[in-house]
């Protein structure tokens, strides 16, 4: 029988608690959810006010995996949905506002991307990213060196960035800006991968073209675009352990020589937590709001 909770004054049917999803470590289902409600008081601030996109994988990494942008069937009628425009016609999607919607999203088995707008301005991007992504045999080790060069190139154009692991291979970087077009945001975030390239051309490549990338970090300037979406912090990826997109301190990016260092699963975010609080609490400060130039 599926147990009902109550969450926030919402009834949720949770399911298959028992499911193991991380066969390499056994995790399961009703940990993912656990996961979910400790680092709700984290997790949701990201996440509020952005339309955002499941990746499910309800049997696991080694199952069926696939992206879900529109209001899933069956969503229950008290989860806020908005209207958000696309190419192709407008369509509806979900925006995880609170602890009851989260539980009914995880509870469907998804990472949470988002993109770098808010419902209110769509298009209008109130955050700049770097997705860097290493190709074989480069690690996370070669984005560490790549984030600190942007770090510092984006500081002096007076913009102060902030790292997190993407729960996979690579490094993503964010930045609180001023509302602007996401087409300017892509444009100066192409610029800086550039001119990246330039100064690293050995360690960077700014273009997707796959044959470049052996050996070298690939700076995705692209997910700046209105219709993309990035792994939103804290969330769980679809990998064969329960890892975590989980944000990094400096010390810890420029300490970065071995990729075990910045490999974090579901249960080391508790105590890091503890220690560090949320260290991308910075990008919901307007204050922390730079223009770009």
């Amino acid at each position: 029988m599926t147990p009902i909770t109550e969450v926030e004054g919402r009834r949720l049917a949770l399911s298959n608690l028992e499911k193991v999803l991380y066969p390499a470590t056994g995790f399961t289902k009703g940990e993912v959810l656990h996961y979910y409600a400790t680092t709700a008081p984290v997790l949701l601030p990201h996440l509020r006010d952005r339309p955002v996109s499941f990746l499910r994988y309800p049997d696991g990494p080694d199952g069926q995996q696939f992206f879900a942008k529109n209001v899933p069937p069956g969503t229950p009628d008290w989860v806020t949905t908005a209207e958000v425009p696309r190419m192709e016609g407008p369509a509806r999607m979900v925006l995880v506002q609170d602890l009851a919607s989260l539980m009914w999203a995880a509870n469907l088995v998804t990472e949470f991307h988002t993109p770098q707008w808010v419902i209110t301005a769509p298009g209008e991007a109130d955050r700049l990213v770097f997705d860097l992504d290493p190709g074989s045999p480069a690690s996370v080790v070669e984005c560490c060196e790549v984030a600190l060069w942007l770090r510092e190139r984006l500081a002096a154009d007076g913009i102060e960035a902030y790292a997190k692991t993407s729960g996979s291979k690579g490094l993503h970087l964010a930045a609180a800006v001023r509302q602007v077009s996401s087409e300017r945001a892509t444009e100066y975030a192409k610029e800086l991968a550039v001119e990246a390239e330039r100064a690293m051309p050995r360690l960077v490549v700014h273009r997707m073209t796959k044959s470049l990338r052996p050996g070298k970090v690939f700076v995705d300037w692209s997910q700046n675009a209105a219709r993309k979406t990035t792994a939103a912090p804290y969330t769980l990826r679809a990998r064969a352990e329960p890892l975590v997109s989980a944000p990094v301190t400096w010390e810890e990016v420029a300490e970065c020589h071995d990729p075990g260092s910045l490999t974090f699963r579901a249960p080391d975010l508790a105590p890091r937590l503890r220690d560090f609080g949320d260290l991308l609490a910075p990008l919901l400060d307007p204050r922390t709001a730079t223009a770009l130039p």
